[in-house]
């Protein structure tokens, strides 16, 4: 059974830096594109940043600069380093895992960031 269970969410103050892991289970790991996504109370999900399985990144704007992923297939996880941390940055971290060729895409539970200002 494919697993995808995050961690290192918390609470931080503005300012302040959290590093989250995705450590994904039963999944052919390097063949997916990993991504970060959030969702905040009363808002849409949306992407946070992705790192394709050849290594290309996309971020979003509001985070370029300050958040970074990476991945480590020996490992079977994909981080996010987030760094200068802002109240909206407040939200619940899913990670994903996405292998377009095969139409096949798993999520994980989420994990609470909370900065405070």
């Amino acid at each position: 059974q494919v697993r995808l269970v995050e961690s290192g969410g918390g609470l931080v103050q503005a300012g302040g830096s959290l590093r989250l892991s995705c450590a994904a289970s039963e999944i052919n790991f390097s063949m997916y594109a990993m991504g970060w996504y959030r969702q905040a109370p009363g808002k849409q999900r949306e992407l946070v940043a992705r790192m394709g399985t050849g290594g290309g990144t996309t971020y979003a704007d509001s985070v370029k600069g300050r958040f970074t992923i990476f991945r480590d297939n020996a490992k079977n996880t994909v981080y996010l380093q987030m760094n200068s941390l802002k109240p909206e940055d407040t939200a619940v971290y899913l990670c994903n895992a996405h292998w377009a060729l095969i139409l096949s895409e798993y999520w994980g539970q989420g994990t609470q960031v909370t900065v405070s200002s």
